[in-house]
């Protein structure tokens, strides 16, 4: 059997070498072996077992899964989303909506792998090309009809897709993010286009005309679908917001749909608009499908809502420039009472994007609270610092400890103000140094919200 890991290797198996960012696979040949591998395929070296040389080990395991998979995948249809913001409640929505109107779904993403049955979680947003196989594989087997997957910036780049083709391709939004990796903003774009460059002949492309970048993704040789609030394919109009959800009207080929989303900001309307293309071009009854979507629920850590009679507290995993702003507006936009913001960044992240962090914080709520988020191997106290070196305004604390610093957010909360703690959403954990350590924002507001 071919195997991808050498710990995984049994005797008689084949392993073979695959390189990523951070390891090479060649550097495990040798454990493979003494664990029984009897045959090894490199790109490179001579081996006490068969050896098999080829240029370019990735593209021969995309060729080889291809091959052997064949006839599974071709009854699913691929969903891809790319962006900065918004993969994970794009690609949630779609995975609801499919089966809540009767089309098994899976979903592939940040929050795990999701069957209709189960969930597990994963190491990566996208994973590898041999566990993502396995994963296509078994949503098959499980009677999915339609897989909606998370597609990121570093997969697409270190090639983590190889050989696979999208039946529906969809950019939602392009703001900075990762350039601690993908060092310029044109790098990042480039990576995330190769996911426009793989979708099957009669396929399409569903683009956020509403971004600044989104004619860069409506390639013309694609079967291009765009949104936004303009005259497009899909013209969203009336939008209007309430604490609990937002009603919008969708126009597409003379057709004028009003929609109830229970999903609060104008954000969530893009991300919702991915799954909505997608059904029509399905040819399901779109009536069938605005119906469902009454029924629709964030992702865990999404706009996620911790309510009081009082006061409300929104968790969410928003830990970009854009995404921050974009939920501080939006609940600015129905806020009665005060904006309380609670947010940190990252350790070993790209280190340009603290200060335009604080001054958004700061510039658009009543007051915020700087707190660590993941430090890593920084020292917290050095990101903090980052992030108030240019501030102006003076409407801020800084709190190192998060447990402390969300702790003293609700304490100050008075009626109808709205405190939300930005940054870590679904993640049930600290990464400080090396190590993680149990620490959820869902947990720690609910034992302090009265």
């Amino acid at each position: 059997m071919l195997k991808v890991n050498s710990k995984n290797i049994e005797k008689g198996d084949t392993f073979i070498a695959i390189s990523s960012a951070l390891r090479d696979g060649h550097d495990y040949i040798e454990d493979a072996i003494d664990r029984g591998a009897a045959c090894v395929i490199a790109e490179r070296g001579d081996y006490a077992v068969k050896t098999i040389l080829v240029p370019d080990t990735r593209e021969y395991l995309a060729n080889y899964l291809k091959e052997l998979y064949a006839d599974k995948l071709s009854k699913l249809k691929l969903i891809g989303v790319t962006g900065t913001n918004g993969k994970t409640t794009s690609c949630y929505l779609a995975y609801q909506l499919f089966n809540n109107l009767g089309i098994k779904a899976a979903y592939i993403g940040t929050i795990g792998f999701y069957l209709p049955e189960k969930n597990r979680p994963l190491v990566n947003t996208t994973p590898d090309l041999y566990d993502l196989y396995e994963m296509l594989v078994e949503a098959v087997n499980d009677g999915c009809e339609i897989v909606a997957m998370e597609v990121s910036s570093q997969a697409l780049a270190n090639r983590r897709l190889e050989g696979l083709e999208f039946d529906f391709a969809s950019f939602t939004n392009l703001t900075q993010d990762h350039l601690d990796y993908h060092k310029t903003m044109e790098e990042y774009e480039k990576a995330k286009l190769k996911l426009f460059e793989n979708i099957k002949k009669n396929g399409y492309a569903i683009i956020n005309m509403d971004d600044q970048h989104g004619s860069e993704f409506a390639i013309k040789s694609n079967k291009n679908l765009l949104l936004g609030q303009g005259s497009f394919d899909y013209q969203i109009s009336d939008i209007r917001l309430t604490s609990n959800h937002s009603t919008f009207k969708i126009t597409n080929n003379g057709i004028t749909r009003e929609v109830l989303l229970p999903i609060p900001g104008t954000y969530n309307i893009y991300n919702y608009l991915n799954a909505y293309i997608v059904c029509d071009k399905l040819g399901l009854d779109m009536d069938e499908v605005i119906k469902e979507t009454i029924n629709l629920k964030a992702p865990m850590g999404r706009y996620q809502i911790v309510k009081n009679e009082k006061y409300t507290v929104i968790i969410d995993y928003a830990h970009t420039p854009d995404a921050v702003e974009n939920i501080i507006k939006s609940v600015k936009e129905y806020a009665e009472g005060r904006v309380i913001t609670l947010v940190g960044c990252g350790g070993d992240r790209d280190k340009t994007k603290r200060p335009i962090m604080g001054k958004i914080a700061t510039d658009n709520s009543d007051y915020a609270i700087f707190t660590s988020d993941n430090p890593r191997t920084e020292e917290p106290e050095l990101i903090l610092q980052d992030m108030i070196a240019t501030l102006s305004k003076h409407n801020y604390e800084v709190i190192v400890d998060r447990k402390e610093a969300i702790k003293k957010a609700i304490n100050m909360l008075e009626e109808k103000d709205i405190l939300l703690i930005l940054g870590k959403g679904h993640e049930d954990y600290q990464i400080i140094g090396k190590d993680k350590f149990h620490l959820s924002d869902y947990e720690e507001a609910l034992k302090h919200v009265k």
